[in-house]
């Protein structure tokens, strides 16, 4: 079945509105001293934190790795570009910024309990423990969390849609790759394994929003699937 009542477009609007502020940000990080550390999002223990990093962190991305915010946009045009086709811009934007946002509540809660274990660790004085929790307590920023939810979303409206992933010689369909992804965050987010920098548990939060949202908005109409 489809949903296109005209022609989609291969370079959407707010698609590509998103990615020319990403950039433009990116662009910005490497010229203006400082400007990574006020946007990125610090837990909320820390003195750095303020609340509007809880939207800047979305916007911007590590200035010493090009290959960081080169996928997430990749990402994001990939499969943004499609679900914008088929709910329009306005629902769209909603959507990728409500799983920004959903991506950033999960990482605060997580780290707000990494925080209090580390603690609990430190008094009790098991150093081992204590630097488990520790690694896991910094800042963070990307889009990455927004573009799980887009993910999430294609997978749930598309879920036979075959993919072709990087060093995988056989076409994966789309439900069965999200899974795998998520899957991935959730077993290394749980095993701590915090030393790859990636913020596991923002990956899944944007997850979660996405299904949530878009499992809510066809709630009417649950057996439709393209």
């Amino acid at each position: 079945m489809n949903d296109f009542k005209y022609r989609p477009d291969s370079f959407p609007p707010i698609v590509k509105n998103l990615i020319i502020i990403n950039v433009l940000v990116y662009i910005a990080q490497l010229t203006i001293n400082g400007l990574t550390e006020k946007i990125m999002l610090y837990p909320v223990m820390f003195p750095q934190f303020e609340p509007y990093q809880i939207a800047t962190h979305m916007f911007a991305h590590a200035p010493n790795s090009f290959f960081h915010i080169l996928f997430n946009m990749f990402g994001l045009w990939m499969f943004g570009r499609i679900l914008e086709n088929v709910w329009g811009g306005k629902r769209f934007l909603l959507f990728y910024l409500l799983c920004g946002v959903g991506a950033a509540a999960c990482h605060i809660l997580v780290q707000y309990f990494s925080f209090e274990q580390w603690q609990q660790a430190m008094a009790a004085g098991d150093e081992l423990r204590a630097a488990r929790f520790e690694q896991s307590l910094g800042p963070v920023l990307g889009a990455s969390g927004a573009v799980m939810g887009i993910l999430a979303a294609f997978a749930y409206l598309f879920p036979n849609t075959e993919l072709y992933i990087m060093f995988i010689p056989v076409p994966v369909k789309a439900k069965w790759a999200v899974l795998g992804l998520v899957g991935i965050d959730l077993f290394f987010g749980l095993a701590s394994f915090g030393n790859d920098n990636i913020a596991r548990f923002a990956h899944l939060g944007g997850a979660l929003t996405g299904f949530l949202i878009v499992l809510f908005w066809n709630r009417k109409n649950r057996r439709r699937f393209y």
